[in-house]
């Protein structure tokens, strides 16, 4: 975010250094520690989300159990994600994520035992999936929350000093998202050359281990006590106040209106990739790899023209053009039977997909007010991944029924009209930002004369 005062002083030293704004978060201390550990387990992470897809597959060659499995895994974060942001709001996000970031090394190194030993099953697939789901109630609204947190000082009594570090937020976001998709763009890869050679239980092993470097990370931050708040109220009291907020907030209700619709109908084209890799383009896994990996690559491109931003503004619009790249890439892909032509599609949905992810994040983030971060990114959780099993449920289905290639395109013609529909409610979404931006200096007060000239 670009900030008045403080951080045109930033700027300006910025453009002196050419594209180095584009890593200001880095220059903290806890930022820094989290990026490494977490690229390191995030390339783990994506290997298993393919093995575990391709696993299922060689077991059942079957669309719908891969939707099933899925469906299972995801939708323990839509029941829980509103409960697990009042607990965000009022725990040790650091102390939080410890435990979270444990438990999925735990799930990866059960995975990888039945695997290796040739003894796992789909009961046992499901089981585990479901778990990790309810980790992932707890963890992802948390990271999100103590995204924050790693880019404030520890000492901020300056509030000039708050603000310039505050703007570093929505760099650290698009760093993340950056962090993010270099591993998915490396651990499909990875995992499709380890899966061809041996099996899919090294990939669980892999992963297992990559979690030590996250959780030593996140022990080695220091964290400001003052950051750890206590709350009266109850826990229903909050729940019910998160959920006024999110749903009386215009531009924070039409955004994640669109963004669980997406995630309803557009990202679970994942769930169905190892079919169009075996059936529709006559692969193994690593065409499998190859596919997940461009749509990976267009993710990073995206994420890198977000980091190199220095503002929020102007973002509001690409969230409907994302939609509709999105889409209209998916409604293609469905139409391919040519490797190298879906190849290319995948990095236009990931760009798409990714540009939307990133800056309904970025706005939400920028909107929110800190005592309701936790429970406003858990609502963000419950629309990304909460939404995504129904989208996989009916996905498999719907590739069992009229075959992959006919799904993808139906859902991503239903990412287009979400695009659309957004376009259209621009005007509503604005205004209601305006206010919050002008007061956190992201853009200039309207003289009260010129909104009187206006209104008449």
């Amino acid at each position: 975010m670009s900030m008045v005062g403080p951080q045109s002083s930033f700027d300006q030293s910025s453009e002196a250094r050419g594209f180095s704004h584009a890593w200001r978060a880095l220059r903290h201390r806890n930022f820094r520690l989290f990026f490494g550990g977490q690229t390191i387990s995030l390339v783990g992470t994506w290997m298993t989300r393919i093995a575990t897809a391709w696993l299922v597959y060689r077991l059942t060659q079957s669309a719908l159990l891969l939707g099933t499995v899925s469906f299972a895994g995801q939708i323990p974060t839509f029941l829980l994600a509103p409960f697990a942001g009042v607990l965000v709001d009022r725990a040790n996000r650091r102390h939080l994520l410890v435990w979270t970031q444990s438990f999925a090394m735990v799930q990866s190194l059960l995975l990888a035992w039945l695997t290796l030993a040739r003894i796992v099953t789909i009961p046992e697939i499901l089981a585990l999936s479901v778990f990790q789901g309810v980790i992932n109630a707890f963890d992802m609204p948390g990271r999100q929350a103590f995204m924050i947190q790693m880019v404030t000082p520890q000492k901020a009594d300056s509030p000039g000093t708050m603000a310039t570090d505050r703007n570093d937020l929505s760099n650290a976001i698009a760093i993340n998202s950056s962090m993010v998709n270099v591993a998915r763009l490396v651990g499909p890869s990875i995992a499709g050359l380890v899966i061809a050679a041996s099996s899919e239980g090294w990939c669980f092993l892999i992963d297992g281990v990559s979690y030590i470097a996250v959780i030593v990370s996140l022990l080695m931050m220091r964290v400001d006590a003052r950051a750890v708040r206590r709350h009266a109220a109850s826990m229903f009291e909050q729940l019910r106040e998160g959920w006024s907020y999110v749903s009386t907030f215009v531009s924070i209700r039409t955004i994640l209106t669109l963004f669980a619709l997406v995630s309803l109908m557009g990202m679970p084209y994942m769930v169905l990739m190892p079919v169009f890799a075996g059936k529709v383009l006559h692969g193994g896994p690593h065409t499998l790899g190859f596919l997940m990996g461009a749509a990976g690559a267009g993710a990073l491109v995206s994420a890198f023209s977000l980091v190199l931003r220095r503002s929020v503004r102007g973002l509001v619009k690409m969230i409907p053009i994302a939609a509709a790249v999105f889409g209209s890439s998916l409604v293609l892909f469905g139409l391919s039977r040519w490797i190298w032509t879906s190849l290319i599609l995948m990095l236009f949905a990931g760009f798409g997909m990714l540009q939307g992810l990133t800056v309904s994040n970025t706005i939400i983030q920028t909107l929110v007010p800190e005592d309701k971060r936790g429970r406003v990114m858990s609502y963000y959780t419950a629309c990304f991944t909460g939404m995504a099993p129904f989208g996989s449920l009916l996905a498999g289905s719907m590739a069992a029924w009229i075959g992959a290639p006919r799904t993808v395109m139906f859902t991503g013609s239903c990412c287009i009209l979400g695009g659309l529909w957004f376009w259209s409610r621009i005007p509503a979404v604005r205004h209601e930002m305006r206010p919050v931006y002008e007061r956190l200096g992201i853009i200039a007060p309207v003289p009260e004369e010129v909104e009187e000239t206006g209104s008449n």
